[in-house]
């Protein structure tokens, strides 16, 4: 730390200077955003489902659906190529006291939601306590960043290079809404889908966000 007449000076260091690299590569890539809301009746209900899991263990387990059936998402982008994976695995985006950080849930694909929780769970307890091994920071192939328990409605979220699409989750609010013609009122939650537009189109990322409204929105269950 510097301290002169000009202000203090914190020199960046681990994860904040790893994170700011990050940044700039991700500015570079050229980047869309799409955007849905969506009716979180059926996924408030996860804990009469499955007591010791969350909505965010939730949106894992339904984003690892989708991104199985939308493998293109999937998927790192280099200047050499696109590469897919037949592995998912999520990163969350976990705050700590050193800083936003972003570990992996690997092997995604067999677990039910119960399972889910428990490896996200051991795996922020691990990013809060600074015990990240270097494989849970690594070999993520898709982000979530949920920042709804924060208060945030609305936000578009930044890549996580070399990945090709993160997911901004806000927060679930109270809106008055049509449904067949009568205005009640509905649990709503905005999702926003960033891609990286060098490996994905707009209709594939359209499809990959409907599909996770559509399973969201659906009655909850591991099929």
């Amino acid at each position: 730390m510097t301290v002169s007449d000009q202000g203090t000076t914190v020199a960046l260091r681990g994860i904040r200077r790893a994170a700011a690299r990050q940044m700039t590569a991700a500015w570079e890539a050229p980047a869309f955003h799409l955007n849905v809301e969506v009716d979180m009746t059926h996924a408030l209900t996860v804990k009469s489902v499955f007591p010791t899991s969350t909505v965010t263990d939730l949106l894992i387990g339904v984003c690892t659906r989708a991104l199985s059936e939308h493998p293109g998402i999937n998927a790192h982008y280099s200047e050499n190529g696109i590469t897919t994976f037949d592995d998912i695995s999520i990163g969350i985006a976990v705050a700590t006291e050193a800083g936003l950080t972003v570990p992996n849930l690997h092997r995604l694909a067999t677990l039910t939601i119960t399972e889910i929780a428990v490896l996200r769970r051991e795996v922020v307890e691990r990013a809060r306590a600074r015990h990240l091994t270097m494989a849970d920071v690594s070999g993520g192939t898709f982000t979530i960043s949920n920042l709804g328990m924060l208060g945030i409605d609305r936000f578009d979220a930044i890549l996580n290079v070399p990945q090709v699409a993160i997911l901004a989750v806000g927060s679930t609010r109270q809106r008055y809404v049509l449904r067949d013609g009568r205005g009640e009122w509905r649990p709503i939650a905005d999702l926003t889908l960033t891609c990286d537009h060098r490996a994905v189109d707009g209709a594939a990322g359209a499809a990959f966000l409907a599909r996770i409204k559509e399973l969201l929105e659906g009655p909850v269950s591991d099929s």
